[in-house]
C-alpha cells in the first residue's frame, strides 16, 4: 500500500510540474506571436535585472527588455502613461504601497499565474499579485573595523555611547523608506523603547546618506563601521572581500515587493510568460543568491541565519502620515 501511495503521490507531482510547464510553454508560443519581447518596468537593481533577463533569455527564446528607476519614479512613468493610453510596459515589479496607487487607478491587472501554487498564501495578495521578495531593514557592521567584541547584538546596541559618529543611515526625513521604518518600530519593540531609541540615535549622531546603496556603500568600504541599511548587503560586499555581517534581530521590518500584469499591456501573453518564470525556481534561486528575502517556499539567501528571520510589514503610510512624521524627525535629527 504503501509503494502505491508514493507511486500516487510522484504521478500527481509530476502531472502537476507538467500541467504548469504546459501553460508556460503555451504563454511562450504566444508570446512569440505578438513579437517575442516583453518589457518590465522595475526598481530592482540593475545586477539581478540583468542575471534575470539573461536566464529568462536562454529558456524561452524571447527578449527582455526593462527600465529601472527608484519606486517613485517607476510609479511616476506608470501613472502617466497609463493617464494618456500609451502603457510602455507589460509587467511591473515594485513595492507594494506603489503598486497599490496603481492598481486604485487601474493600471494594473491580474494573472494568477501556475508559478503562485509555490507560494504561501498570505504572500499573494488578491489585488497587488505575488510578493515574490521581502526588502529586510536591518543593521550590517563592518568586522575589520571593529574589535571582536565591539560587534553589536542588537538593534538598541548601535545607540551606546561607544558608536556615537560610527554609524550610517538614510537620511531620516529626505528617504521615505526610512521615515517609515522609524515611524514603525513599535511593531517590533515596545513604544517607550521605541522612543528613547530614537531620541538616542539622533543624538547618537548619525552619518546621513542618501538612500539604502550609499549608506551600504561605506560600510561595505570601511568608512563608517555601521550602517542602517538592508540585511542582504552583507552578502553583496562580501563577495567584493569585505568582512560584513548583520545583526541578528530576529523580527525585521520591511516591505513587500510585488510583480504583476500591466491592465493594458501590449504583450500580454509575453508578460504571462515572463511572470511564469519570474516567480519559478530557477529566477527565484538566481534572486536568492544575490541576497534577496523571496518568498517561494524553501529558497533562502546564502546568508547565515536567514531561514530565522520573520517578515514584519511596516506600517503603511498616506501622504499626510509621511508628512507628519518627517517634521518629528526634522525636529529630532536636524537639532
Amino acid at each position: 500500500m504503501g509503494k502505491i501511495s508514493l507511486v500516487l503521490v510522484s504521478w500527481f507531482l509530476l502531472a502537476s510540474s507538467h500541467g504548469a510547464f504546459a501553460q508556460s510553454a503555451q504563454a511562450v508560443a504566444a508570446a512569440k506571436k505578438e513579437g517575442g519581447k516583453v518589457i518590465l518596468y522595475t526598481s530592482m537593481e540593475t545586477f539581478t535585472a540583468d542575471a534575470i533577463k539573461a536566464a529568462f533569455e536562454k529558456k524561452t527564446g524571447l527578449q527582455m527588455e526593462y527600465w529601472r528607476g527608484g519606486s517613485t519614479e517607476v510609479l511616476d512613468r506608470v501613472l502617466s502613461e497609463h493617464r494618456v493610453g500609451k502603457p510602455g510596459f507589460d509587467a511591473v515589479a515594485i513595492t507594494g504601497d506603489h503598486m497599490r496607487l496603481m492598481a486604485n487607478e487601474g493600471a494594473i491587472g491580474k494573472y494568477e499565474s501556475p508559478s503562485l501554487k509555490a507560494f504561501a498564501k498570505d504572500a499573494i495578495d488578491p489585488i497587488l499579485g505575488a510578493r515574490y521578495r521581502n526588502i529586510m531593514y536591518g543593521v550590517i557592521y563592518n568586522k575589520n573595523q571593529l574589535k571582536a567584541g565591539e560587534y553589536p547584538k542588537t538593534l538598541e546596541d548601535i545607540v551606546k555611547p561607544e558608536f556615537r559618529g560610527k554609524l550610517v543611515m538614510p537620511h531620516p526625513v529626505a528617504h521615505t523608506l526610512t521615515t517609515q521604518w522609524l515611524a514603525s518600530l513599535d511593531k517590533i519593540m515596545p513604544k517607550q523603547r521605541v522612543e528613547k531609541f530614537v531620541r538616542d540615535l539622533a543624538a547618537a549622531k548619525p552619518v546621513f546618506a542618501e538612500s539604502i546603496v550609499p549608506a551600504a556603500d561605506k560600510v561595505g568600504s570601511g568608512e563608517v563601521p555601521i550602517g542602517i541599511t538592508f540585511a542582504r548587503f552583507v552578502l553583496t560586499y562580501n563577495k567584493q572581500g569585505a568582512n560584513l555581517d548583520y545583526i541578528r534581530d530576529y523580527n525585521m521590518l520591511g516591505d513587500g515587493q510585488y510583480i504583476n500584469i500591466g491592465a493594458k499591456a501590449g504583450r500580454p501573453a509575453a508578460a504571462k510568460a515572463f511572470i511564469d518564470f519570474f516567480l519559478d525556481e530557477e529566477s527565484m534561486k538566481i534572486q536568492a543568491d544575490t541576497g534577496e528575502f523571496v518568498n517561494r517556499r524553501g529558497v533562502y539567501p546564502p546568508l547565515q541565519d536567514a531561514d530565522k528571520i520573520k517578515f514584519v510589514q511596516m506600517y503603511q503610510f498616506t501622504k499626510e502620515d509621511f508628512e507628519t512624521k518627517k517634521k518629528e524627525y526634522q525636529k529630532l535629527f536636524m537639532q
